[in-house]
């Protein structure tokens, strides 16, 4: 007699069906990890972190083709009064890319230059110095986060690890996956037909899709319907792979065994998901292995595959193409007439509006490719766009990746890679994109509504307090709250051992160092202003004031690598890069929220993220940093 039909319960919802499934096996084969040759890390998924071993450009390279100066021989230079420098003595010929040697600081662009007769040229304008010049570390800084784990490396990751000086990286293991085809009726191709039978198309798709996805097949020849024959097989194929897809039997049919037998060696989570087709799906597990069993109908069984197979063996836990999408422009972008442009975005949605903000635009600088969520075409004879502006962007990320980040907009600490990383890590899975412009930039990007968090760390010289009056006098008609209890240590950047014995701001002037700065509206500029003004001392008299970086890493770089003699950035940079640090502030580093934006569940995981014992654990590790009792505070002048 045959066996009693099976009877499903009421259908599961295939996000509700994913979650559950993810949730208990995600990271149980995300664990599992390898250590591959990057040349063949091609669409592996990173296990943890990878931080750079070397920085990239490694030495000082021209940015232009032109002349090589020392910046101090163009003192004075104008049209009406051009500096004569002679070949050998004054200047040397460089191309783009070639290595400036110690004896020059400065690249004059050739257009700029105009050769006389007897071997001497003029030069019409003064140069600063390291201008023209791509330093040591101003693509890729050693220290420097290249990817966070849980990372799809496509191509343009291969090259960025490449000359981040990294040969090897540590990877999610090769999901075995065991293809078990069933039914009496199915037979392999080659084999003799008889009516009723049905040629084993399926497995060898599936093949195929493991294989694109990254992960290793292992195909078996189709399993009659007889019960126990069918548990032999299923025993067999669990003790040799790490999953194991069983194609057809998953239905309501008398000789339907999967789910019955799915039982009875392990456990069912699921038996039946509102999808059509794919309807009869099982999701269970023996041995602590998932099994999968799926319709034997083609299209259902490729639905099926495709939505709770491949995120496993893929390392993501959805897929999807990667279309273009309107976005908000919180920049402006500026463009040369004579050129369609390529304009690298990071990307996030901010209420109802995908928010895109423009990442560095440097042709060398490999990290914009790696960080991009999207690109922005700038067609010929276009010089630009406003702020504000709406525009289609292609996507290089799925959409439902970029939907899922929280974007952080203002100032640049290195803690900001590590939340991201802790993010991605955690049940929720939430990305943070950030984008570094400064603290005053993240004020602004609060006031037109860009950004669901600003990281900022504004000193008020008048009261002492931090952050407050620029919210009071920045943004209006806006309720917000202020999440404070981090606070860092800025203070002096200094070569190892302090060979020079600098002592403090005073000792640039008077022994004429040249200083690596950072941008106006940045806080760390803020607060160099604020003590050159309590020193009276006059920016203007600073070598390299004019000469600005957008983060402590690259700051800290330029002092290493002794472009600079000092620098002014944080301390867990300082101690990354083996300086020496000389403290001048511990200062307020805190995060402005808006208050329709505090109860967003990804905004909860964020400081839920802030508030844990890994991230002071994490803190500890960096050095630099007091992590005190979080207080959301609520700020903000409404109805001014």
């Amino acid at each position: 007699m045959k066996d009693k039909r099976n009877i499903y319960l009421d259908t599961v919802d295939i996000e509700d069906a994913k979650q559950l499934y993810f949730r208990e096996f995600g990271n149980l084969y995300q664990n599992q990890t390898e250590l591959v040759p990057v040349t063949q890390a091609l669409h592996r998924v990173t296990s943890k972190p990878v931080f750079a071993k070397i920085s990239n450009p490694h030495y000082n390279a021209s940015a232009m083709d032109g002349i090589a100066i020392n910046a101090a021989v163009s003192a004075g230079a104008h049209e009406r009064n051009p500096v004569c420098i002679k070949e050998g003595d004054d200047f040397i010929y460089v191309d783009t890319g070639d290595y400036i040697c110690d004896a020059y600081n400065a690249v004059v662009m050739i257009e700029d230059v105009y050769p006389n007769d007897d071997g001497t040229v003029n030069i019409m304008k003064a140069s600063y110095p390291w201008e023209h010049i791509r330093v040591v570390g101003e693509d890729i800084a050693v220290g420097d986060m290249v990817l966070p784990s849980h990372h799809n490396i496509s191509p343009v990751d291969l090259g960025a690890l490449l000359s981040a000086g990294i040969k090897e990286v540590e990877v999610n293991k090769r999901l075995r996956v065991g293809i078990l085809p069933t039914g009496t009726e199915i037979v392999n191709p080659g084999s003799e037909l008889k009516p009723g039978s049905i040629i084993d198309s399926n497995s060898r798709v599936f093949e195929g899709m493991v294989i694109e996805a990254g992960g290793d097949p292992k195909r078996y020849d189709p399993v009659r319907d007889d019960r126990e024959l069918l548990k032999e097989a299923f025993l067999k194929a669990v003790d040799e792979n790490d999953m194991v897809v069983i194609n057809a039997g998953s239905s309501a049919g008398s000789e339907d065994y999967t789910a019955d037998l799915i039982r009875e060696l392990g456990e069912v989570f699921v038996h039946g998901i509102a999808i059509k087709p794919g309807k009869p799906t099982i999701l269970g597990r023996i041995k602590n292995k998932a099994i999968i069993g799926i319709p034997g109908y083609p299209v259902s069984a490729f639905i099926s595959f495709r939505a709770f197979v491949i995120p496993f063996v893929s390392g993501q836990m959805y897929t999807e193409d990667k279309p273009a999408a309107e976005v908000v422009l919180s920049k402006r972008v500026v463009s040369a007439l004579k050129h369609k442009e390529y304009v690298r975005m990071k990307l996030g949605m901010v209420g109802d509006k995908l928010i895109g903000t423009p990442l560095s635009r440097g042709a060398g600088v490999t990290m914009s490719l790696v960080k991009a969520d999207g690109i922005l075409t700038v067609p010929k004879n276009i010089e630009g766009y406003e702020a504000g502006t709406c525009l289609d962007v292609e996507l290089l990320r799925p959409l439902k990746t970029i939907k899922n980040a929280i974007v952080s907009i203002g100032s640049h600490d290195i803690i900001m890679d590590h939340l991201n990383d802790m993010m991605k890590k955690s049940d929720d899975g939430v990305n943070l994109s950030s984008a570094h412009v400064g603290s005053l930039g993240g004020i602004m990007a609060i006031r037109k509504g860009e950004t669901h968090i600003a990281p900022v760390h504004l000193l008020d010289e008048s009261t002492g307090e931090y952050n407050i009056s620029f919210i009071n006098k920045y943004i209006k008609n806006k309720e917000l709250y202020l999440l404070k209890g981090i606070k860092r240590w800025q203070g002096l950047y200094v070569a190892k051992g302090n060979p020079l014995q600098i002592t403090g701001l005073q000792d640039v002037i008077d022994r004429g160092f040249i200083f690596a700065n950072r941008q106006r509206g940045s806080g760390t500029r803020a607060l160099l202003e604020y003590h050159l003004k309590k020193q009276d001392i006059n920016g203007d008299m600073i070598q390299g004031y004019e000469r600005e970086f957008t983060t402590h890493t690259n700051v800290a770089l330029s002092v290493q690598s002794g472009n600079s003699q000092v620098g002014l950035g944080i301390e867990s940079v300082g101690r990354l890069m083996d300086l020496d640090f000389i403290p001048l502030s511990l200062e307020d580093y805190d995060f402005i929220i808006p208050e329709v934006f505090i109860n967003e569940s990804k905004v909860k995981s964020f400081i839920d993220v802030l508030r844990s014992e890994a991230f002071r654990s994490r803190l500890e590790t960096l050095g630099g940093y007091e992590l005190h009792e979080f207080e959301l505070k609520k700020v903000g002048e409404v109805n001014q």
